[in-house]
């Protein structure tokens, strides 16, 4: 009887071996044949999985961004069935803070592909044109769903980590600054 692959795992196993390279030397090191011995699997696995490296490049990414939001979302299900809109935002922007060891892993991952989006056009282009989801959810949860807010409270959240994972700011100080932000903005109205 033929044996079941899991695709899913596969190619997940492989997206690991990508952040594993991105996270101790950047993307440079993520090549075809460095991400197939970091995986233990023969190159041409990686290209039926993935295609081409930029394929690969911008899969990872998506895993990667994916596990985020499932993170995210086991921590706003842990506030209960009808959290308040500022609990749901802190908890949605905490995930985006290097605050433990799992997102201080995946937040140097982002950085990797921060700095390679800055110098590749294509890559950049297939990034930059996904849907804004995380934006649109931000303004939905303040208060008259300011989206200018939440175009500032993503790229504060943003700054926020780069200075938390080069050691400018500690964790703490960072979830006082999201806090203080989130009182400012959902402050009664006189």
């Amino acid at each position: 009887m033929p044996r079941q692959v899991d695709h899913e795992a596969r190619r997940r196993h492989i997206a690991a071996a990508v952040w594993r390279l991105a996270a101790s030397g950047g993307l440079e090191e993520a090549t075809i044949r460095r991400v197939a011995a970091e995986a233990g699997v023969p190159a041409r696995q990686l290209q039926y999985y993935f295609g081409t490296r930029e394929d690969l490049l911008v899969g990872a990414l998506e895993l990667l961004n994916r596990d985020g939001e499932a993170e995210a979302q086991k921590r706003v299900a842990a506030l209960g069935p009808q959290p308040e809109p500022r609990d749901v935002l802190r908890s949605v922007l905490l995930e985006l803070l290097p605050l433990d060891e799992s997102r201080r892993q995946r937040h140097l991952v982002h950085m990797a592909y921060f700095v390679r989006l800055l110098t590749v056009d294509a890559l950049r282009d297939r990034i930059r044109d996904a849907p804004p989801e995380l934006e649109d959810l931000i303004a939905m949860l303040l208060p008259e769903g300011r989206r200018d807010e939440a175009d500032f409270l993503l790229a504060g959240t943003t700054g926020l980590q780069g200075q938390v994972l080069l050691g400018q700011l500690s964790a703490e100080r960072a979830v006082e600054l999201i806090d203080h932000q989130l009182d400012r903005l959902f402050a009664p109205v006189d």
